[in-house]
């Protein structure tokens, strides 16, 4: 078994976030998980041959690297409301039950942990193809603690969002443990929605 990194809270109550691998048990709502399913795999002559031209576009490019990713939906103000476009169909996100929802509709905060956790799912498969390591199985899950005073404004001294983000990996592989340590250790490096929740990016909003 890998090492093992404990869930923590920042000592100034910033945001935290934290991979742990690989863990059995955890405490507290577990608000996305993804499992590995078996199906026909591609393999890593199959993914070099898919990716390869891009790389080499990009060596020589790197304006054709830099893609703007988009996201929209329709506010419903009466009933609470975003009807959010997505690869699958529209999702309706609405209040999460701790701030005055029903808990039929998807929350943004569920949906933030479930890009967490398919990103990494991703990134981690595509590394281990890479590596030439067989995934038996496994799952990925995320979790995070948000006081929800702050977005209801209740208390001011109540930060508004996740204090803390925990990532969890539980994969099982013929591995030996140094070439586990570097499948995580990658996967961390390229997962796009990790990194970003690491170093957050400059954000401006805009309105009209």
């Amino acid at each position: 078994m890998g090492p093992k990194l404990l869930p923590h809270a920042n000592s100034d109550g910033n945001f935290g976030l934290k991979m742990l691998h690989p863990v059995r048990r955890v405490s507290g709502t577990v608000w996305g998980s993804v499992s590995f399913a078996t199906r026909r795999a591609m393999n890593l002559e199959e993914l070099r041959a898919a990716q390869a031209p891009l790389k080499a576009r990009y060596r020589t490019d790197a304006a054709a690297a830099l893609v703007t990713l988009t996201a929209q939906g329709v506010p419903d103000a009466p009933n609470q409301l975003c009807r959010v476009e997505t690869h699958l169909g529209l999702v309706e996100a609405g209040l999460h039950s701790a701030t005055g929802g029903d808990g039929s509709k998807a929350c943004s905060g569920d949906m933030l942990l479930q890009a967490l956790v398919a990103c990494a799912g991703v990134t981690l498969s595509a590394v281990a193809t890479a590596m030439g390591i067989a995934l038996r199985g496994g799952r990925i899950w995320a979790e995070g603690e948000s006081d929800f005073r702050g977005t209801l404004g209740v208390s001011r001294d109540a930060p508004v969002g996740f204090r803390s983000l925990r990532l969890h990996v539980d994969v099982e592989s013929d591995a030996d443990p140094e070439t586990h340590r570097k499948l995580i250790e990658l996967t961390e490096r390229y997962c796009v929605v990790y990194q970003t929740l690491r170093q957050p990016p400059e954000l401006v909003a805009t309105s009209k």
